[in-house]
């Protein structure tokens, strides 16, 4: 798209070859690199330095070479900030609930604490969360008007499933964006549809 005359690879890694890539990036003529999940924070340890913003995020989603020194960047933030601020122009909801707790939901947190909009992480598991999904209630989503999916339930090829939330509790009122962009509508998105509630997929976040 930006005409640059450049060798790009997607490869699929696991968390013992992390290491020996960050150093292939040094040894070779590799300018950056792109993490995705489930490494965002786990990659941190292995880099040379990280910026600012990336730092009060505690994830990296971009490395890149600079002066032989593996730099991490966080973009997650620039892109769903842009994506997510023409939703709540008209009304900026008080509270959210961010559902999954991983690396993207870091930079998440990170824009909405800059907007002032309280929030609530929601995770399969006690202790790593202000709410488990077991427990949602009306009384929850009442008060929760933005929902934002950081998880990647629903993405390709499992588009037949969708976060455990209990969606018969949404309305016209409720916001919800799904990071997921792979299916364009995501089940979660559709229920939400279902509802009357706003949504948006994380396509422009890429």
């Amino acid at each position: 798209k930006n005409n640059i005359n450049a060798i790009y690879e997607k490869k699929m890694i696991n968390s013992e070859e992390i290491k020996e890539i960050i150093q292939n990036i040094k040894d070779e003529k590799i300018y950056g690199m792109n993490v995705t999940v489930p490494y965002k924070q786990e990659i941190i340890k292995f880099l040379d330095e990280i910026d600012e913003v990336a730092k009060a995020i505690g994830a990296v989603n971009t490395i890149k070479k600079i002066d032989n020194k593996n730099i991490g960047f966080n973009t997650d933030c620039i892109g769903f900030e842009k994506s997510f601020l023409p939703l709540i122009e008209n009304k900026r909801p008080k509270n959210a609930l961010i559902l999954g707790t991983g690396g993207a939901s870091k930079a998440v947190e990170y824009v909405l604490r800059k907007y002032g909009i309280i929030y609530r992480t929601v995770s399969r598991s006690r202790g790593n969360s202000e709410f488990i999904y077991e427990n949602l209630n009306s009384d929850i989503l009442y008060n929760h008007k933005l929902i934002i999916n950081c998880s990647p339930v629903g993405t390709f090829p499992n588009i037949n499933l969708s976060p455990n939330i209990p969606y018969k509790y949404l309305d016209p009122s409720h916001i919800l964006f799904d990071m997921v962009y792979n299916p364009a509508h995501s089940l979660f998105l559709k229920k939400g549809t279902e509802k009357g509630c706003k949504t948006k997929n994380g396509l422009e976040i890429q």
